[in-house]
């Protein structure tokens, strides 16, 4: 599959590619808040009152992680794909309304950088109990990532779809989530139509039938269902993975941002455009308006084009620690667990981090290849055998539970010499948890010793 863009129309030069994160996560979020705020008033009010407003603050409850860095930002961003409606086309079995992209911005407390992450849909997470919409309260249970949103969704309900896709973000990554916006699919399909459709130039024919998509190759520009179908084919493309299906995702939104930025003078096809974008936006309710919005593009627009990074959340096919698992993947531990505590901690993802990341994913160390003892360090019993089930569930290979030689407050991970990368694996999984090279460890094991103050295993 091949970049959208195509012959001398092709801008080039890496300041293009520089600006790529920030045009695909809030190009169109931008370009409505700069434009709109510039328009007539009554096009302002008639824009301004469009924006949905979910308000989640009662659902998410209060254990939820904390803010290590005042003045930063967190903003999940969702691509709905609602099966509802107009869009009851897309997809069949599935709940009335699913997450199709999932990406969080962090903006740091000084506003000189940012970074955006991306988590694949797949995603093979703990997703917590969620308010479903109508009182009642999910099961904790492991699934792919995008299940949360159409768990709180169930009834329809987006702020408890939202709620619940925070509740599974932050339990997962212990990131605290400062705001919300989601775009649905009829919403997308109208901002391109507004603007006359995009081009794109696939090397090779694409026939996806689950995505209503029948391209043939070579440059063509494509509008309603065949724009939904591009962004949201898979299977057909390439490798057949969501990551895939990410980088033609960045790729669209870039262009689409592009284009309608070119359309300012256009008095109709803008308006057609930031309406379709208002009346299909949902957000937080202190993020629901245009003055928010441009208060946010405004300090995004002052962001230096070699300081935005965009990157996905480590992982590796979950294939590799359950043979049966071919639809999943699994975060890439200690290296997931890296990246959230370096955001945690404002502080920024360089080109290096970037380099190690890239380097790491060649050669995963794999859950599955982890022999790990467990010991019960605590008056409790039972301790160690919980323990041991939930390193189990995250693919370790659990060949011991027993108790401690003595007490322990703090819950410890000791390993032997030569498995230190192992260690470090197990250790990322225990929040806050480090391990330590024990010269008296049982060999070819990783020793986890749980303490009184043991919470759970991310």
């Amino acid at each position: 599959m091949g970049r959208h863009r195509c012959g001398s129309r092709a801008r080039k030069g890496p300041s293009r590619k520089k600006r790529r994160p920030l045009r695909w996560v809030l190009g169109s979020l931008t370009v409505l808040a700069l434009t709109a705020a510039g328009a007539g008033a009554w096009i302002y009010q008639d824009l301004n009152g469009n924006i949905h407003a979910a308000d989640i603050d009662a659902k998410l409850g209060g254990d939820r992680p904390a803010n290590l860095s005042p003045g930063s930002k967190n903003i999940l961003v969702v691509g709905s794909d609602s099966r509802d409606g107009a869009n009851s086309q897309y997809g069949k079995g599935l709940e009335a309304m699913q997450s199709d992209t999932l990406m969080l911005v962090h903006l740091p407390a000084d506003r000189r950088w940012a970074t955006v992450m991306s988590f694949p849909r797949d995603s093979w997470v703990k997703i917590p109990a969620c308010d479903k919409g109508d009182g009642s309260l999910s099961a904790v249970h492991h699934f792919k990532i995008n299940e949360a949103f159409s768990i709180g969704g169930s009834t329809g309900d987006v702020a408890s779809a939202a709620a619940c896709t925070i509740k599974t973000v932050e339990a997962n990554t212990g990131l605290r989530v400062d705001h919300f916006a989601s775009l649905d699919f009829q919403g997308f399909k109208g901002m391109v139509n507004a603007l006359g459709g995009i081009e794109v130039c696939p090397k090779e024919a694409i026939h996806d039938r689950k995505a209503h998509l029948d391209l043939e190759a070579g440059c063509q520009t494509i509008r309603d269902e065949e724009a939904l179908g591009y962004v949201r084919t898979r299977y057909s493309v390439g490798d057949g993975s969501d990551i895939g299906r990410i980088g033609r995702q960045q790729e669209f939104m870039e262009t689409l941002a592009d284009k309608a930025q070119s359309k300012l003078t256009n008095p109709k096809a803008l308006y057609g455009f930031l309406k379709s974008a208002t009346t299909s936006l949902t957000t937080d309710s202190s993020l629901a308006g245009i003055k928010p919005l441009y208060a946010l593009a405004s300090e995004l627009k002052g962001i230096p084009g070699d300081r935005l990074t965009f990157l996905t959340v480590p992982n590796y096919p979950r294939q590799a620690d359950v043979p049966t698992d071919r639809a999943n993947v699994v975060w890439q531990f200690p290296q997931a667990a890296d990246l959230f505590a370096t955001l945690a901690r404002d502080k920024e993802v360089g080109k290096a981090d970037k380099r190690k990341l890239k380097a790491a994913a060649k050669n995963p160390v794999y859950a599955s290849s982890i022999r790990v003892r467990v010991l019960n360090g605590t008056d409790s019993p039972g301790r160690a055998g919980a323990a041991a089930e939930q390193l189990r569930e995250a693919g370790f290979v659990v060949t011991e539970t027993a108790n401690a030689p003595s007490a322990a407050r703090a819950t410890h991970v000791s390993y032997p010499d030569g498995m230190k990368e192992h260690a470090a694996q197990v250790a990322s999984r225990l929040p806050g948890v480090r391990a330590v090279l024990d010269a008296d460890a049982t060999p070819g094991v990783v020793t986890v010793t749980i303490g009184e103050r043991f919470d759970r295993v991310r």
